[in-house]
């Protein structure tokens, strides 16, 4: 494909991020945002993405929801990077400015391929896992913990009869960071709901950056033993353990130990010191955060196998709670995530 016409549904912290990227690159990128002073910030100034040792301020085309019914063209990718609970309607929203032969790619947590396939059409669908730490406070300003060059992503055709298709995201992608494409990217999806089971929720029902909330007594532990139970539920769902995140063929065991070994490549090369989990992030900012499509998701498909998955299922009640106002997110949670004090 060349010259496509790209745009990035949701320009939170990785879309901003990763559509200026791609728009330094010369690609023709369009953002489409929710957050009304977001977008007035960056059709007046620009995205200004502040990255270890540099800031470098893009102008960006973008446009609010309200504006997309007004929107004539149309596009051969787009990125869906709203939360995994919103990509229903963000299809929807976007499936008339999508090209015949467009693609739509989700840049997002959980399983939510299913939900895009079946808006989209699975010829359509490109999964995705993405790895990279950024957050966003202000409007018009993205703060990314790592540079393009330490970004990760895995990409692939969600049905194998359109596999070549891949390719023309990572060819856009690469911009961004080092792009893999994976013929399996169900499995290579759930690998990633592995690893989020353990690292996000729990940290953030801490009030706690991610490292220091490992390194609090017993709770790397417990992360583990969330990611173990994601782990069997995924194999059990006919998920295939497959590296991620640079793990080779070689790093692959069985369900318990690969949901180690893989919290703990992200602990070795993808944490920073003061990464606040995007659930966290979302709390802090009064948000929902996606605890029911990524813990609660383990939870759901244990039980209805007839298993359970306890560290989750406590996850999931103290998220719950915090969400409902009758619980504040902070360390002295401990004892309740770990199971020494009663719910």
């Amino acid at each position: 494909m060349s010259s496509p016409k790209v745009a990035f549904v949701g320009t939170g912290a990785n879309g901003a991020g990763i559509g200026a990227d791609l728009t330094r690159a010369g690609l023709d990128v369009t953002f489409i945002e929710q957050w009304p002073a977001h977008v007035e910030a960056m059709k007046a100034k620009g995205i200004e993405v502040r990255m270890p040792g540099e800031t470098v301020i893009t102008p960006v085309t973008a446009y609010h929801l309200c504006d997309v019914a007004t929107l004539r063209e149309q596009f051969d990718i787009v990125f869906v990077l709203v939360k995994a609970y919103d990509t229903r309607w963000a299809c929807e929203l976007i499936k008339p400015l999508v090209a015949p032969d467009g693609l739509v790619v989700g840049l997002q947590n959980g399983m939510s391929i299913d939900d895009m396939a079946s808006i989209m059409g699975p010829e359509r669908t490109i999964g995705a896992v993405i790895e990279m730490a950024s957050n966003m406070w202000e409007p018009g300003i993205v703060n990314r913990q790592n540079t393009p060059d330490q970004a990760w992503f895995a990409v692939g055709a969600f049905e194998p009869a359109h596999a070549g298709r891949a390719a023309e995201v990572q060819e856009v992608l690469r911009h961004a960071g080092t792009v893999e494409i994976v013929d399996d990217i169900r499995s290579a999806k759930w690998m990633k709901l592995i690893a989020n089971a353990g690292e996000l929720v729990p940290s953030a029902i801490l009030n706690l950056p991610l490292e220091d909330a490992m390194n609090l007594p017993g709770v790397l532990d417990y992360m583990i033993e969330c990611g173990r139970e994601a782990a069997r539920v995924a194999v059990a769902e006919g998920a295939t353990l497959v590296p991620i995140f640079g793990m080779t063929s070689a790093d692959i065991a069985g369900p318990d130990q690969y949901a180690e070994d893989l919290l703990g490549v992200v602990r070795s090369h993808f944490l920073y010191p003061d990464t606040k989990t995007t659930v966290l992030q979302d709390w802090l900012k009064g948000r929902r955060a996606e605890v029911n499509e990524i813990n609660g998701l383990v939870v759901e498909l244990a039980k209805k196998r007839g298993s359970s998955a306890p560290a989750n299922e406590r996850t999931v009640e103290l998220a719950r709670r915090i969400e409902a106002g009758t619980l504040v997110a902070d360390p002295s949670n401990v004892d309740l995530l770990l199971g020494t004090s009663a719910l």
